[in-house]
């Protein structure tokens, strides 16, 4: 279903490079050329722009769409100028997440998403309604899979034994752990599904920190011993976790893609992973 590592485009558009055509373009290409086939979007990334800016490069390209694999996440109403709100809320009514997944073929100039994600619970969420939906969407060729994200083990039960789901897309780094512990990730092992994950670097270049500084140590080291750049080993972290987790890379870089593609291939010793999470918590593990 999913590449080994998927293309996050968020920070694509104007929340991040506000890349040209031409320049999303390249990055595909590269992203192919490395075997990553899918791309992770949103329908509010970029305010509700970068959606369409990937379609409008995707749509000049010379590409078979069964060759790539298209995630988008509905669910999230936020103001922006392209679609005013008054107020940021989570709306999974059946209307809504047909009209956000119509909006999204439109926009990504294509006739089916591989995968439509929930993008974050509500507490309102019926979810009959929303199996209801997801089978409408399936019949329809519309959506091939459903998932969800940022989703607990509870939430992620209450939707799935209504529809299967194939994924939750979580939140995953050297930073943030949680998903080792409140079980998201054994529930996804019992159920013989891969996570993904989101912000796999965690802030690791972008925040001072106490942590920061114990990774540093033990993670420069690790680039000696491995012959490797610190985001690869970063990476190599959470893929040695047996859940098989498929990072989603946020990078507009094409340098950055083919780096963090050779995180595959780093085999982490035990006593070394077990380092840095004493380096993540502060202490010897309990």
């Amino acid at each position: 279903m999913f590449s080994e590592i998927i293309a996050g485009t968020m920070r694509w558009g104007v929340w991040g490079a506000n890349l040209t055509p031409k320049k999303i373009q390249e990055l595909i290409e590269v992203c192919l050329e490395e075997k990553i086939t899918t791309f992770d979007h949103a329908d509010i990334y970029g305010g509700h722009t970068t959606e369409e800016l990937f379609g409008d490069a995707w749509k000049e390209m010379n590409i078979e769409r069964d060759k790539v694999q298209f995630i988008s996440k509905c669910g999230i109403v936020m103001n922006s100028e392209k679609k005013p709100s008054s107020l940021k809320y989570y709306n999974y009514n059946s209307d809504y997440i047909q009209c956000c997944v119509d909006e999204s073929l439109k926009n990504l100039k294509t006739d089916y998403l591989d995968v439509l994600l929930l993008h974050r619970p509500s507490p309102l969420m019926n979810p009959e309604t929303i199996a209801d939906t997801f089978q409408i969407l399936k019949d329809t060729g519309k959506v091939k899979h459903f998932g969800v994200s940022n989703f607990s083990v509870s939430q992620f039960e209450l939707i799935d034994q209504y529809f299967p789901l194939i994924t939750n897309q979580i939140e995953v780094s050297v930073n943030e752990i949680s998903a080792f512990e409140n079980g998201t990730l054994d529930q996804l092992m019992m159920k013989s599904l891969r996570p993904t994950a989101w912000s796999v670097l965690g802030n690791y270049f972008t925040e001072k920190s106490e942590q920061n500084s114990r990774l540093k140590s033990i993670i420069q080291n690790l680039c000696q011993k491995y012959n490797a750049e610190e985001n690869q080993i970063l990476l190599a972290f959470i893929l040695k976790h047996p859940s098989r987790i498929i990072p989603v890379i946020g990078t507009s870089r094409t340098e950055t893609i083919r780096e963090l593609k050779q995180s595959l291939y780093i085999d982490m010793d035990l006593t070394d992973w077990f380092g840095i999470l004493e380096a993540v918590k502060g202490r010897e593990v309990d």
